[in-house]
């Protein structure tokens, strides 16, 4: 598929870096079919024109650019999806392959490492930028492998941990006894592989904040 075939929907916030990024692909010879500033125009957009990539920013109004990819991907588009963002922490990484997200760069990457992207994307493989090492993404998709090992339970008081409450507050809000919360805390602490330590739990949490609460 030649770079005029592809069709792409550029999704930013940011007006200068969404202005800039169009015109670089445009200028190096891709469609680019709209352009959205935040999560709920992107799914109008991206609903509307069917490209065959989306390049979406995490942190938009509304919506963030995983929000946005998890319910177009329920749609069952052809439309491939690449995250574009500052975020180099694993828990952004491990968050874009819970959805399914089939590219991540950086904002800080070349024009050569984006048409680099799309072009893996395109055939079907998946890309992300040549800041994260191997290993990095192992530990990401460890991450996730560890975490699908959690019953819904134990998946709900996560999300509660990571809102900040108390063991007894969990205790309230689920109505369950405070031996039955510390009960699911250590399940929760073996499947992840974390140390026992009383502060090992909430700094996992808290690091990855954003898959926490997704889940």
């Amino acid at each position: 598929m030649t770079k005029a075939n592809i069709s792409i929907v550029i999704v930013d916030d940011h007006p200068v870096m969404l202005k800039g990024l169009q015109q670089e692909l445009e200028h190096v010879g891709y469609q680019v079919l709209a352009t959205a500033t935040n999560g709920a125009s992107a799914i109008e957009v991206i609903t509307t024109n069917h490209p065959d990539i989306a390049i979406l920013d995490i942190e938009m109004p509304f919506l963030n650019g995983f929000e946005v990819v998890k319910r177009l991907k329920a749609l069952d588009l052809n439309t491939r999806y690449i995250i574009m963002s500052y975020h180099k922490e694993k828990g952004f990484i491990v968050q874009a392959k819970k959805v399914g997200v089939n590219g991540y760069l950086l904002k800080e990457d070349s024009i050569q490492d984006i048409e680099k992207c799309i072009e893996e994307v395109i055939k079907g493989n998946t890309f992300y930028s040549s800041s994260f090492t191997d290993d990095f993404e192992k530990t990401a998709s460890e991450e996730l492998r560890k975490i699908a090992l959690l019953t819904p339970s134990e998946r709900t008081i996560l999300r509660l941990i990571a809102q900040e409450r108390t063991s007894l507050e969990i205790c309230e809000v689920l109505s369950i006894s405070k031996r039955t919360v510390e009960k699911h805390r250590s399940n929760i602490i073996a499947k992840l592989e974390l140390d026992s330590s009383a502060k090992t739990l909430i700094n996992w949490v808290q690091f990855h904040k954003e898959l926490v609460l997704s889940l």
